[in-house]
């Protein structure tokens, strides 16, 4: 007998059950729904992905000269001052991170939506590393106020640029739509 876990509460139940044994809250897999909220929070990420990286993260004034930078240029004056672990970490969790979220997740969602039944362990590992990360996405939102408070004693203001929107609303809308693809969908097509 094939057994099915509830999101909420994680109660073992039958398959056949349509609610919980525990928490009598509704169980069955909505596949549609699922795919559809994980795809259209992924899209909106890429799209939120593409400002960030265009426009400034920090714009700097300083006696009436307002300069800024995007993610990238942060990265490069960084490591050409010899910051270079902070440099590294930007480009990590800033650009690489967020580039492989979005392929695993358009791999994992295509996998599910075309019943592909090979490499489910793999799926399982990718999906759970992405669950793990998510948070940690932040740390670039992190650095820039621990920037923006170092440099406010040297007489220079710092202003918050576009990026910085763009970046943060790009990572939330990154983890929901890895909390809206149903973890159990992962390999349910292949066990009936």
């Amino acid at each position: 007998m094939r057994y099915l876990r509830c999101p909420y509460c994680g109660a073992t139940n039958n398959r056949d059950a349509h609610s919980c044994r525990r928490c009598s809250l509704d169980i069955h897999l909505d596949k549609k729904k699922s795919l559809h909220m994980s795809l259209a929070f992924l899209i909106a990420a890429i799209a939120f992905y593409i400002p960030a990286n265009i426009y400034p993260i920090l714009q700097t004034s300083k006696f009436a000269h307002t300069s800024g930078s995007t993610i990238f240029e942060g990265v490069v004056q960084m490591w050409i001052s010899g910051d270079y672990p902070i440099a590294l970490i930007i480009f990590i969790a800033s650009i690489l991170i967020p580039i492989l979220k979005f392929v695993i997740l358009l791999y994992l969602i295509f996998t599910i939506g075309t019943k592909n039944c090979k490499g489910i362990k793999q799926r399982v590992w990718l999906y759970h590393l992405i669950e793990v990360t998510g948070p940690w996405s932040l740390i670039d939102v992190f650095v820039v106020i621990v920037l923006v408070a170092l440099i406010h004693f040297k007489n220079i203001v710092i202003i918050p640029g576009v990026g910085v929107t763009s970046f943060a609303l790009m990572v939330v809308c990154t983890i929901l739509s890895s909390s809206m693809l149903d973890e159990r969908l992962l390999g349910a097509e292949c066990e009936k």
